[in-house]
């Protein structure tokens, strides 16, 4: 299975993925950006300030080119050209009970032969739910199952460890599944991950118009407008420090807005916040751990 291949499936999810997520939020849209640049082609989607929806991006790229030094040091392997195709997503509500998620899936290859899937999908919460997390993690690890039951523990924890803010000492947010580097054997294996990455693109706008549909409307206070910047805080650190697909996007000379349209609109930086021990803030700040078993 050739690149190309993947490109067409995952662009034909792309536009369902920004309709499901126009009638979940009701009055917003997307506008569109196709961007051309010598190493390929892309899609971007954004919404901005809809009914629930503040800000969302999702991306479609179709690239190739020659490797570079950079994307060697990157990925650790030799080869002289490569191609990859990709969907990513990060969604941001106004309203702090509507989490923010993040999805991405892409097919990589090189032309040493070397060919592979890398994906994932997670929540970052600013108020922990545990019964919401426990549905998210479900819906997900059901996907996993229909392929190989061992994807949901291998990757639940490859994503506790992947989205860790170590200069933090705590997790993003709840985790979900993270898996990178996944070299089918034949082409049975390509078409196994393919489907796979493909049913994660379907189910991610369906969790997030639901976690819209029970959230959106709830009323909420400066104070916890205010905890959502914060904990935005720590998603800038994330995706400017440690995220993979931002460094590679930079190192391979890919569009830059597109690249940073996953930061959201509004932010803030308080020099050595600590919640009030007890309040609901703080309850959340105890969560953000690694290991816990959701399920």
């Amino acid at each position: 299975m050739n690149v190309s291949k993947t490109a067409a499936l995952y662009k034909s999810i792309q536009k369902t993925i920004c309709q499901t997520l126009e009638e979940a939020d009701g009055t917003g849209k997307f506008t569109e950006d196709n961007w051309e640049k010598e190493i390929g082609s892309g899609l971007t989607c954004v919404m901005q300030n809809g009914s629930i929806i503040e800000k969302a991006g999702v991306n479609f790229s179709h690239v190739s080119g020659s490797y570079n030094d950079n994307m060697a040091r990157l990925l650790g392997e030799s080869a002289s050209s490569f191609a990859a195709t990709g969907v990513s997503s990060i969604l941001h509500s106004g309203n702090p009970f509507v989490p923010t998620i993040h999805m991405n899936v892409r097919h990589f290859s090189l032309d040493n032969g070397s060919s592979w899937f890398g994906g994932g999908i997670d929540l970052t919460p600013t108020y922990i739910n545990p019964e919401e997390a426990r549905w998210f993690h479900q819906t997900i690890k059901n996907i996993c199952d229909k392929y190989d039951t061992s994807f949901y523990p291998e990757w639940k924890t490859w994503a506790d460890n992947y989205f860790y803010l170590t200069h933090r000492q705590e997790t993003r947010g709840i985790g979900g599944i993270f898996f990178d580097r996944i070299q089918p054997a034949n082409e049975t294996d390509l078409e196994k991950m393919l489907n796979l990455t493909s049913d994660l693109l379907r189910i991610y706008p369906v969790i997030y118009s639901r976690l819209m549909k029970d959230n959106g409307h709830k009323s909420f206070t400066e104070a916890q407008k205010r905890w959502q910047k914060i904990r935005r805080g720590r998603y800038v650190e994330f995706n400017l420090i440690h995220d993979r697909g931002t460094k590679f996007g930079l190192e391979s000379d890919g569009n830059i807005e597109s690249i940073l349209v996953s930061l959201p609109a509004e932010v803030e930086w308080v020099y050595q916040y600590q919640p009030e021990a007890g309040s609901p803030e703080a309850q959340t700040q105890e969560l953000l751990k690694k290991g816990i078993n959701w399920l």
